[in-house]
């Protein structure tokens, strides 16, 4: 099927009103005119503590998060309303936040029957730790930068009030909208991806399906879908992710694909320790311990890595993150460059590589967010493994 085929079938991933007209959240969190009803919010949920992303910063390839009393952020929303929408906080979007595990009594939504089919939720419930039910909150102009939902699983997403614009792109094409390094865009309507010498097969790809999602309606997203999100008014909605027989076997290929691009960055940083195995248990153990004990551990991985690269003759390239670590000197071919006056910031090490800049401690990271466990590729056995 062509690419352009795909807008005669929109209507099969788009769900009436009809099917969140009874939900407590669209009776309850909205004004007659179709606003979200601060008043009532705060009522309900004001002394919360939400997470909150600055739209207007870029992080590596999202936004950064910061917590917030939620009343904090109303308060916020409604100056950046009355200011015509600008703040010098930049547009802040409450994103991911987990309120119906943190207010199960409340009467906010029921989970439509077509997705009731949810393997990643039940096991989340059945041992009372996580979940990946979330509400969303933002003022006109917040957005969600390009992605793919996390391990590549279904998601529905419903307006309980606003507008989202969204832009579709099936399974595959974002293979078409990397740079030359692999690497995927933060936003998939910036100017520079009409660069060739950088996105050298942006004119390969297929114009994306584009839905204008309107209140009370609920968008399903297929495995694999990239997507960029627009809040067109001031919008509040619900998403779930999740997993059932249909797309298991998605998931458990991009956790696959995930843990070689682990197990292959992971055995670079063995060769300048000694005692890696011992340093995995560590940061293991530091992952349940105060931050300042893994930012310890980690600053220990980078200062090893740099005497490593200081004996390699291969290109490599050092970035700078403000992450709080203690400052470490840069390699002899960073010095002079911009981004060496920040000499009070920690330094992630990556490999310039011909696919481009793999960053070395993300990747770590990945390995032990999502589960995988260090042991896989070590040879460990931790006394403590929880499955994904």
């Amino acid at each position: 099927m062509l690419l352009h085929d795909f807008s005669f079938y929109l209507w099969r991933f788009i769900f009436s009103s009809k099917f969140t007209e009874d939900w407590g959240s669209r009776r309850s969190w909205v004004t007659w005119d179709g606003k979200p009803d601060f008043d009532y919010l705060l009522q309900k949920f004001g002394e919360a503590v939400v997470p909150v992303a600055n739209c207007d910063v870029k992080e590596y390839n999202s936004n950064p998060k910061e917590q917030l009393p939620f009343k904090e952020y109303i308060k916020y929303w409604k100056e950046y309303i009355k200011n015509d929408y600008r703040s010098s906080r930049g547009c802040l979007y409450l994103k991911d936040w987990h309120l119906s595990r943190a207010f199960p009594e409340q009467d906010v939504y029921t989970t439509p029957v077509y997705f009731s089919s949810d393997w990643l939720n039940e096991y989340w419930d059945a041992i009372a730790v996580d979940d990946y039910r979330f509400v969303y909150m933002g003022p006109k102009g917040s957005w969600t930068p390009f992605h793919a939902d996390v391990f590549r699983s279904y998601s529905w997403s419903a307006n309980i009030c606003g507008r989202k614009k969204w832009l579709l792109y099936p399974a595959g094409q974002e293979e078409y909208l990397k740079d030359r390094h692999g690497n995927l865009p933060f936003d998939v309507t910036a100017p520079s991806l009409q660069d060739r010498s950088v996105y050298p097969r942006y004119n390969q790809s297929q114009p994306p399906v584009e839905i204008v999602q309107e209140a009370g309606e609920i968008v399903f997203i297929p495995s694999g879908w990239h997507h960029q999100v627009y809040n067109l008014e001031d919008t509040i909605s619900i998403n779930h992710n999740w997993v059932n027989g249909c797309n298991v076997a998605i998931m458990w290929c991009f956790l696959q694909d995930e843990l070689a691009a682990v197990q292959r960055e992971i055995n670079e940083w063995k060769d300048p320790m000694d005692d890696w195995h011992l340093q995995c248990q560590a940061l293991e153990a530091d992952l349940r311990s105060p931050w300042s004990l893994l930012f310890s551990r980690l600053n220990k991985f980078s200062s090893l890595s740099l005497s490593s690269l200081q004996r390699c003759s291969r290109p490599w390239s050092i970035f700078v993150a403000s992450s709080g670590l203690a400052p470490t000197t840069p390699h002899p071919s960073y010095a002079g460059s911009p981004r060496a006056k920040h000499k009070t910031a920690g330094v992630c090490l990556t490999r310039v590589e011909q696919r481009g800049i793999i960053p070395s401690l993300d990747l770590l990271f990945l390995l032990l967010v999502i589960q995988l466990k260090i042991r896989l590729v070590s040879g460990l056995q931790p006394h403590t493994a929880r499955p994904f």
